[in-house]
């Protein structure tokens, strides 16, 4: 879609039949995930499965994949040689998933020095936080089964990892800790970070490894140290729960979202609050009944940072330029619950309280010279760097994001 333009649905996926399932177990699809480079994408289809998607390698192939409106979850990909897409059952609820970045050699050859069952291939895997505390890692080309971490005393409810590639994996959890793992040392746990006092909702470690973002049921968001794994600071300014959080591709930005109908975004570096996107109705309600009504699920960043999707209760996804106050594009869509982009831009999923996902099409921006410029110093330069800098103070305001 060009800018402006509403999302058009692509595609929706529905989990198959059903089997005689456990009554505990429940359909919501808590998360979903595309792989770093685009891939695969995950999707926890409710009653503790998670299904592995072959996805296009070439973006432009997308929407011919995808030509109907919906297809079943069971059809396989065809050609042979081709990945297949693949069931993972868990056997708990799946609230939250992530996939590793591409691990580096060195990576590599340590996973397979330790796993020796598992095919010597560059090691894409994926990780499930299951409703019991537990975290399963799954090695995605062969969907198997290769640790299983043990830790959290409740709901497993995000996970991040590091996009460096050193296999170290961020949990967030009910029982209010964030958990540290290295998966390249059999998945030991290397940290425990306290201090929230309520579910901790999300987690989300920055595009340079520096930071993690954590938010729990608490108007506080907490910014911890990727290096020291201490606090630094808290963020406040929102008025109710936090539940969702993401970093821009620089790191130079983050948003926060809350069931106050708020999304703000900060500078993690200063703790200066930028901006607020306020979610009003489109229709108001008859009655005062509906006071919640705009409460916000999930926010995340566009790949190349010039916008932002949220999903609220509402009934909507809105899609956000980052320069302007109020949402470019509309798309109404029933009990949603996450969302995220595709790494190469084009394409949001989408997944609901029903078991499904949904594919929009999202804007193609060609960025600007001045954002590229940007985008590139943001990624090594921390925002008092860039303010020390022997640079014109208008420059030093559009480096900083203050120009909104």
């Amino acid at each position: 879609m060009e800018a402006g333009e509403e999302p058009l649905l692509l595609a929706e996926l529905k989990p198959g039949r059903p089997h005689q399932f456990d009554w505990k177990s429940s359909c919501e699809t808590w998360s979903v995930a595309f792989s770093p480079d685009g891939s695969w994408f995950a999707w926890s289809q409710g009653h503790c499965i998670v299904k592995l998607i072959p996805w296009p390698l070439e973006e432009h192939f997308i929407p011919k994949g995808f030509e109907a409106k919906s297809r079943s979850s069971k059809n396989d990909t065809k050609g042979r040689g081709s990945p297949k897409e693949k069931t993972l059952d868990c056997g708990q609820i799946v609230w939250g998933l992530a996939f590793s970045p591409w691990p580096s050699p060195p990576s590599r050859k340590l996973w397979a020095r330790h796993h020796p069952q598992v095919p010597d291939i560059s090691c894409l895997i994926l990780a499930t936080g299951l409703n019991d505390g537990q975290i399963k890692i799954w090695e995605v080309q062969t969907g198997l089964l290769l640790l299983n971490l043990s830790g959290h005393q409740d709901v497993v409810r995000d996970l991040s990892f590091t996009p460096s590639g050193s296999l170290i994996l961020v949990s967030a959890s009910r029982d209010k800790t964030l958990r540290i793992w290295d998966l390249n040392k059999h998945g030991k746990q290397i940290q425990v970070l306290s201090g929230h006092l309520q579910w901790v909702y999300c987690c989300s470690v920055s595009p340079d490894c520096s930071m993690l973002c954590s938010a729990a049921g608490e108007k506080s968001v907490f910014l911890w140290s990727m290096r020291s794994y201490t606090l630094i600071r808290k963020l406040e300014g929102h008025q109710s729960s936090v539940v969702s959080c993401d970093f821009s591709p620089d790191s130079a930005l983050l948003v926060t979202a809350s069931y106050d109908t708020n999304v703000i975004m900060w500078d993690p570096y200063t703790g200066e609050r930028l901006r607020s996107l306020h979610h009003t109705q489109l229709d108001p309600p008859m009655d005062d009944s509906d006071v919640h009504i705009s409460s916000l699920r999930s926010v995340c960043f566009s790949p190349e940072g010039l916008y932002l999707a949220t999903v609220a209760d509402d009934r909507l996804l809105r899609i956000w330029a980052l320069e302007l106050k109020t949402p470019i594009a509309f798309a109404p869509m029933t009990n949603g619950l996450c969302c995220t982009f595709f790494p190469h831009g084009g394409v949001i999923a989408t997944g609901t309280r029903d078991g499904h996902v949904q594919f929009w099409t999202a804007p193609r921006v060609l960025s600007s010279l001045k954002h590229l410029c940007r985008k590139a110093l943001r990624s090594f330069l921390t925002t008092y760097q860039v303010l020390a800098l022997p640079i014109p103070k208008k420059m030093k305001e559009f480096l900083t994001y203050r120009t909104f």
